[in-house]
């Protein structure tokens, strides 16, 4: 590992070095604020350098969010042929310009440098030089402590070791155990923030499930492998979430994600400022459509005589009525129907009399059909 990171070591102790030549003039040059801001510089000039990875990240992330749709309609076409499934995810990755890596382009390229600083740190605990750092500089970091905390001692390093770089097991605990939270409470917000506000919500993908699992497994991870960081990884790692923090609320409230929350929220600024002007005729439909929903209301319930009778007019018409219309109708409707069942009863009362006449008819003449004159005796 020395040999292969071997060019990175000497990159990154130079840095260090020549950033703390420079906050030597200020600070004490054996202080914890010298070497930290030190490694705090350090970072700021990696994730400078790492600027356009961002931008590429960004676009992937979003174009993977796009995309995820027409991925889970391939899995689910392709469910039994795993090949044909792979294949089919290429051809659309090539087609729309997507590549999956990039989201990952800014921690893969970061890696090399925080392995290098994290090795420094190392030799400095174990009293070696490395790289450009000689002796006299190697005994400055070792005197050098933040908050207490020497800039090489770990979380588990033992009460010999870290008595032996000038410190006490509390300081360092406390230290180390502060800063592990912080570290894990930014690396939460920032994927939350990411979650709640610059994802597209009319579309429900397993992109999304895949983020919210992130978001609560990154802190776990800083949290367990933090332990095993040495004071200094420590304020790199802290440094570069609160930068990663920082530049992602930026980029979320300058160039949000179409059909987010911030995407709404930049859109109200933009509109309230003057710089997006809208069609009148959609406003004004706009506005109807917001007086029309808080104005509507849900119809009456009717019983089956006032359905039949329509002596009760519908609920939606009737707040929009006159009391003098309303009464003519419901007078008119009665008068009607008044009308039309006296009709009936008479009708009704004429055929069962014409019936009650046929019928008596009918038995009078079966009557005479079923009775037979005797005959003249004279004629049997």
């Amino acid at each position: 590992m020395d040999t292969i990171l071997g060019p990175l070591y000497i990159a990154v102790s130079w840095i260090i070095v020549q950033f703390h030549s420079f906050y030597s003039l200020i600070f004490d040059k054996n202080s914890g604020a010298a070497w930290g801001l030190s490694i705090v510089s350090l970072v700021v000039l990696i994730r400078i350098c790492l600027i356009p990875l961002f931008v590429k990240q960004i676009k992937s992330t979003r174009n993977m969010q796009a995309l995820q749709p027409k991925m889970k309609a391939i899995q689910e076409r392709y469910k039994n042929d795993k090949q044909r499934q792979s294949e089919e995810m290429m051809k659309l990755y090539k087609e729309t310009g997507t590549n999956p890596l990039s989201s990952c382009l800014p921690i893969l390229a970061q890696s090399p440098f925080f392995i290098s600083l994290y090795q420094v740190l190392s030799h400095i605990a174990q009293n070696k030089t490395v790289g450009v750092i000689d002796q006299p500089l190697l005994e400055s970091a070792q005197k050098a402590h933040i908050f207490g905390a020497p800039l090489a001692a770990k979380f588990m390093d033992s009460a010999e070791k870290i008595q032996s770089l000038g410190a006490s097991v509390v300081d360092v605990r406390v230290v180390t155990i502060i800063m592990i939270v912080l570290m894990s409470a930014s690396q939460f917000y920032t994927q939350r923030q990411l979650m709640t506000k610059n994802v597209d919500l009319t579309v429900k993908t397993p992109f999304m499930q895949q983020q919210k699992m992130l978001m609560y497994v990154f802190p776990i991870m800083f949290a367990v492998f933090g332990i095993n960081f040495p004071v200094g990884v420590l304020v790199y790692w802290l440094t570069t979430n609160v930068w990663t923090m920082g530049q992602q609320m930026f980029v979320i409230r300058r160039n949000p994600t179409p059909g987010s929350k911030a995407f709404a929220e930049r859109q109200e600024r933009l509109r309230a400022a003057g710089k997006i002007v809208e069609d009148p005729a959609a406003v004004e439909a706009k506005q109807a459509a917001e007086e029309a929903r808080h104005n509507r209301q849900q119809p009456k319930r009717q019983t089956k005589s006032q359905r039949q009778t329509g002596s009760a007019a519908p609920a939606g018409g009737a707040q929009n009525r006159t009391r003098a219309g309303s009464a003519s109708g419901d007078t008119g409707a009665g008068q009607g129907a008044a009308k039309k069942q006296s009709l009936e009863k008479k009708d009704a009362q004429e055929g069962k009399e014409k019936g009650g006449a046929s019928g008596s008819r009918t038995a009078k003449s079966g009557q005479r059909k079923g009775q037979q004159r005797p005959k003249h005796p004279s004629k049997k």
